[in-house]
């Protein structure tokens, strides 16, 4: 990832933990890796961990930030955030799968909170 792309993921990713704040979650991590790979940001809201995807693009030319969530990319997430789950020993906890989609326009961002954008689907145990 050039520097240009890594300073644009940060400030986005920034941007977006300060408006769930704004929106009454409660950061809990960012950018959690593990084996099965990353989740931008964990929070709270009310009695619900949230996993929250951010995605960003330049201008919409080439489409809705959202819609470059791929089924694979949903996969990767919903397994991290069972092995999240399980190493918190958070395995009752209610989870909610959400997506933050930044569009700048005019070079202004257009910031768009998508609850439970995506299902756990399939057959998970932890």
């Amino acid at each position: 990832m050039s520097k240009e792309r890594l300073r644009l993921a940060t400030c986005t990713e920034s941007m977006a933990a300060e408006f769930l704040q704004k929106n009454g979650y409660r950061i809990i991590a960012r950018n959690y890796r593990c084996g099965f790979g990353e989740i931008d940001i964990i929070a709270s809201e009310r009695r619900t961990i949230c996993f929250v995807e951010v995605k960003a693009r330049r201008s919409a030319r080439f489409g809705l930030p959202e819609e470059a969530i791929t089924d694979l990319k949903k996969r990767h997430i919903t397994k991290t955030a069972l092995a999240y789950l399980k190493d918190k020993k958070l395995n009752s906890q209610k989870l909610r799968f959400d997506v933050l989609s930044i569009t700048y326009l005019d070079q202004r961002p257009q910031i768009r909170l998508i609850r439970d954008a995506f299902s756990l689907g399939g057959h998970y145990s932890y």
